[in-house]
Order: C-alpha cells, then structure tokens, then sequence
C-alpha cells in the first residue's frame, strides 16, 4: 500500500493520462479490499491535495467503496473548495449503491453554493429517475434563482422516462412564467418527437 501510494502522490500530469502510473495506483488502492485502503483514499481526498487525485478518488469512493466511502463523498460535498470536484462528488453519488447517496445529490441540487454545481446534481438525478429525483428538478425549475439552472433543470427532464418526463416539459413550457425556461421546455419537446408534443405544438400553433 505504502508503495502504491508514492506513485500517487508522485504523479506530476494532473491524471489526464488513463495509464499514467499514478493512476493506475490510485484504481488498485480503490480495489483493494484491506482497511488501509479507506485511509488512504480519505487522505486522497483533503484539500491541499491536487484536483485531479480529488476528483479521480471521488469516483473510486462511489464506484467501489460502500458505506465508507459514501460517508467520505459527503464531506466532500460539503466540504471540497473546488467547485469542478464537487462536480465530481454528483456523479461519483450516481454510481454509488448507497441508500443515502440520492438524497445527497438532491441537498447538492438544492444547496450547493455553484450554479454548475446544482445542474450536475439535476443531470445525474435524472439519470437516477425515481419520485425523489423527479421533485428535485421539479423543485429546481420553480424555485432555484439561477436561470441557466433552471435550464438544466428542464434538460433534465428531458431526460427521464418518457411517461415522466414529456407530460412535465409541456406542463413547464405552458405554465413556467421565465421565458428562457419555456423556451428551453419547448426546444427539449421538439427533440422528443413525442407524438403528445405534436399534439401540443399544434394546439400551440392553431391559438
């Protein structure tokens, strides 16, 4: 472990390179099932250490870690100082199996501090789906104060089922009073080729 980690630390090309040797450290102490590993990667994570092992190590922590590393990627979306590794954290709790890991991305849709940041969050809970993640982006569009979030927010949409998602975004496009928003609604309608967005664009258009 000890020799895994010096490569890591000793990585110098900011982990662009999929076979750099730091990286692929950095994945065996991710796989590794000893208890030293959940150290590790914790001390990976600290924010005097380089973006790139925070963000890298923020993936491992969802993808292969469980419980403890869920408990690790929420302090770091509350705690990280880089708005690009929180990024990270909403999709790093995509792939987490954790009971707890939706409900985090939704308090980061809601709370964080980035607009960035909240888009994210909506886009990998709509990936998510389900009643939880659906009330998030319905909540982002209503309420949050950014526009390009609310933007993302109904992008979004777009995403889900389409059961959930095309009966939402005509709702959006005919009720939302933010122009940008209804507009947006209506771009992602187009994209659908939804037989009920037809039906609303020419209802729309025989007004």
């Amino acid at each position: 472990m000890e020799l895994l980690t010096g490569y890591v630390r000793a990585e110098k090309s900011n982990g662009e390179d999929d076979k750099s040797l730091g990286r692929s450290a950095l994945t065996a102490i991710a796989l590794d099932g000893d208890a030293s590993a959940e150290k590790t990667l914790e001390s990976f994570v600290e924010p005097r250490q380089p973006e790139w092992l925070r963000r890298e190590t923020a993936f491992w922590l969802g993808e292969a870690r469980g419980a403890e590393g869920f408990r690790v990627l929420q302090k770091m979306a509350s705690n990280d100082p880089s708005a690009s590794v929180r990024e990270q954290v909403t999709f790093a709790l995509s792939v987490s199996k954790e009971p707890g890991a939706v409900n985090e991305m939704i308090r980061m849709a809601h709370d964080d501090a980035s607009a960035q940041v909240r888009g994210q969050a909506l886009f990998w809970l709509a990936q998510k789906a389900g009643k939880k993640a659906v009330g998030a982006i319905d909540g982002a569009i209503q309420n949050d104060p950014d526009t390009e979030v609310k933007k993302k927010a109904v992008f979004a949409l777009s995403q889900l089922p389409r059961d959930e998602g095309v009966p939402k975004l005509i709702q959006v496009a005919q009720t939302n009073r933010n122009p940008e928003v209804r507009k947006q609604a209506m771009f992602w309608l187009g994209q659908s080729e939804d037989p009920r967005a037809l039906a609303f664009f020419e209802k729309v258009l025989g007004q």
